[in-house]
Parts: C-alpha cells; structure tokens; sequence
C-alpha cells in the first residue's frame, strides 16, 4: 500500500462522485444537495498496479450552517492523515471565496496537492479552468467526474507524488494479528492478557485506545505481533479530536494483518456495526476468528454457546469459515486456546496445495456436480493451480469468465474444504480465459 489520498473540497463540487468513479463502484452517496456526505468513507483503489487508501470527505463550509463545523473537522482529519491532497473544484462554478479559503487551509498542511477541475465535460470548458490558478496553486488537472474523462491523468500524478510503499519492519515468519471490533469490547483487555503485561491502557470508557499499538511477543519459539486498535464506531457518529484517525489506522492495522480476531461483546446481540467491521477484515481477504468477550458474565446454560455460535453464523454468513473462541479476557480465561487457535489458521492461511490434487479435485467436483448454464452458456474448467497463498489464490482457466455463477464457485470452494483444512482463511478464485490456439 503507497500511502493515503484525500479528497476535499467545498460542498457539491463532484468529490463522492470523483471518488466512486476511482475505486470502481458506487460507495459514497451522491446527490445535488449540499453536503450530503456527512463522515469520511475509505477504501482501497489501485492505478497502474498501486495500490493506496482514498477518503472521500465532506465538504469544507467555513460559514455557519447546518453540520458545517463537524464536516470541516472530519475533513481536517483527513487531511492531516493523507499523503496526498486532491481539491476538488467546480470549472462552472469559477473561482469562489469558499475555494480560496479551502485550498489556504490545504497549504498549511504542507502536503502535496492537486486541484482536479471537475465538471470540464466538454472542450467548451477547456478555459476556465485557468481562472483557478489565481488561488496559487501549481498543476490544475481537467476531469469529469461522472463521464471519467481526464481522471486517468489524475491518478497518474496522484501515484507519481505518493511516498514509496512500507517495507514491514518484521520478519516473514512473523505471526501479525489484529483485534478489531466496536469500542468497549475488551480489545485492550484482550491484548494484555495475550501479551502478560499491561502495555496498553485499560479503561471502562469507550474509545480508550486512540492508535494501533503494536507488541513482538514470542509463544513455543514462534514470533508474534499483536496490534491493538482503537474501536470502530459507527457512521455518522461524530469524531472528535481524541478519537482522530481511529478508523483509517484500524484499517491499516487490518491491511498489514495476517488474522484479525473480531471481538464481540457476549452480553450483547450481534449487530450490523459488528457485520460492518467483519466486512473490511473479509474484503481484504484476511484470515479471521471472531472471539465472543465476557462470557464469564453471561447467564449461561449447557446449549448457550452453541446457540451464539449458531446465531453468529447465521448473521454474518460471509465469514462462515471463521473459527468462535469464547472466553473471558479479564479473567484470562482460554486465551491459551485462542492462541492456539491462531497457529492453525495460520498454517491454513498459509496451505498450499500440490497442482495435481487441486486439478484431481476439480474434475471430481465437475463430474459429481456439473455446471449450470449461465449466461447463454455453461463453464467449462481445462485447468487449475494455485497462484499464491496468504489467503490460498487458486486460477481456473475456462472457456469464458462470464459463464461461472457464483453459487458454482462456491461449491468449488467447499469442496476444496472438505479436502484440506482451511478453516479460519478465505478461499480466492480467479477466472482466466484459457488461450484459444
């Protein structure tokens, strides 16, 4: 990962949407009313094989009106975490008072920027965008938005000023684990217990962990890095300045991860903040446990852990494959299993598998279950091997990419379940259309 790209600007200049059409997909919401985009979104975005973290922001209104003082706050924050600063201006709106005052603020971060013009849909708009150059500032970048002309130029420039890419600081056999989850979980909690020592602060209070915190520990001669990160709140809830970056560390803590262990709260129901937060540990492809906290305050009976464990399977389906620990971090109670638990889902994670078993696989699973027609045809599979693991990458080469349904793929999956042990790792499939010679 390169670094962190910022969008900004004044209200209703074309920021979401500049942003969905870099990552590829409508994740922010757009509209004509100013100022819908009330809290920071992130996401990953990648441009000539770089990849780099975008947060798209709500606009900065330096006057008073309604929500103004906590978008311009989360627009700082942002600002202040990006490598990268694109302000985002209206070529039919000219030059406003409220452009001046946002690109002063952005200069004051010391942090490169570019001023992307949106809106130039056409040559008769070519012009205009020169009147931005009064503001002071060096490059001004045409683009539309909403029909992607001139944002391949963007991006360009946008990787050429991004700071080279991290090197990790540990060594390959190094276990990396998160713990991830909404404030006042037990994380730090958790953490303490898994390392034996009070390194990090436990409060009562929600959102007593500010930053990511790593600790090296060594367990039976193995290496481990536990990272402790600050909850996840939920969207829309205002940040203040205690609580800044809170959110896009805990990303990067999951980025960098080889496992992130999701904390729940056992006396509460699952929720969807809880879902959200699975979801950016699943969409990196990240081996996962879900651990279920305070289970030593639970009113338990001799079904009660199944029936949570059925529930939690039942609510975040998409991460079916993770291994439920239950314990109780205050009293220390089956850390040692959880530790346990995370040697073997890294050997999983880590599995691979020899290209004449995989292929036999496949072809049993044709043959005991053939293809649907999908898309005016049926898919056919010449031949697989596996690209990579971390998670485990498998390449089908078939007729046509089009033709696999996505219940197909996953029963390919499961076979492939049945066969090796990849309980607590994602299964990645990617299609190539084999070479017709």
């Amino acid at each position: 990962m390169r670094g962190v790209v910022a969008i900004v600007g004044r209200p209703n200049v074309g920021k979401s949407s500049l942003f969905n059409r870099i990552v590829g997909e409508k994740m922010s919401i757009t509209d004509d009313v100013s100022g819908i985009t009330r809290d920071r979104i992130y996401a990953k975005a990648s441009w000539l094989n770089q990849d780099f973290r975008i947060i798209d922001t709500g606009g900065i209104i330096l006057k008073d009106e309604p929500f103004s003082k906590e978008i311009r706050a989360q627009a700082l924050l942002a600002i202040d975490e990006a490598d990268v600063i694109v302000m985002v201006v209206n070529v039919r709106n000219s030059v406003t008072v409220e452009d001046e005052d946002v690109f002063n603020i952005l200069l004051k971060s010391g942090k490169p920027v570019i001023v992307a013009c949106n809106k130039v849909d056409n040559n008769s708009y070519m012009d205009a965008i020169y009147d931005f150059y009064s503001m002071g500032c060096s490059e001004v970048i045409p683009v539309s938005a909403l029909h992607g002309i001139g944002v391949g130029d963007l991006l360009d420039r946008v990787v050429e000023l991004l700071p080279p890419e991290k090197k990790s600081p540990y060594d390959d056999n190094t276990i990396k684990f998160c713990l991830i989850g909404q404030p006042n979980v037990g994380k730090s909690t958790l953490s303490n217990a898994i390392i034996g020592e009070e390194r990090t602060i436990v409060s009562n209070v929600p959102g007593t962990t500010r930053d990511a915190i790593d600790t090296m520990f060594t367990r039976n001669g193995n290496k481990y890095v536990v990272i402790d990160t600050a909850g996840i709140r939920k969207q829309g809830k205002i940040y203040e300045n205690a609580e800044k970056y809170s959110v896009l560390r805990a990303l990067s803590a999951i980025e960098r991860s080889d496992i992130c262990i999701l904390v729940i709260d056992g006396t509460l129901d699952v929720n969807e903040q809880d879902k959200r937060i699975a979801g950016y540990a699943r969409d990196d492809n990240k081996a996962m446990i879900i651990v279920v906290n305070k289970w030593d305050i639970v009113d338990k009976d001799d079904k009660t852990m199944q029936k949570m464990a059925e529930k939690i399977k039942t609510q975040m389906p998409f991460i079916d494959f993770a291994p439920i620990i239950f314990l109780s971090a205050k009293n220390q109670s089956r850390v040692n299993k959880l530790l346990d638990e995370i040697d073997v889902v890294y050997e999983n994670y880590s599995r691979r598998v020899p290209t004449s078993i995989l292929n036999d696989i496949i072809l049993d699973a044709l043959i005991l279950n053939q293809p649907p027609i999908f898309n005016g045809n049926r898919i056919s599979i010449s031949y697989s091997t596996q690209e990579e693991a971390c998670p485990p990458s498998f390449v089908l080469f078939v007729n046509d990419e089009k033709h696999m349904h996505f219940s197909y793929q996953r029963y390919l999956e499961n076979k492939l379940r049945e066969t090796f042990p990849f309980e607590g790792t994602p299964i990645k499939f990617v299609l190539r259309k084999k070479n017709q010679d």
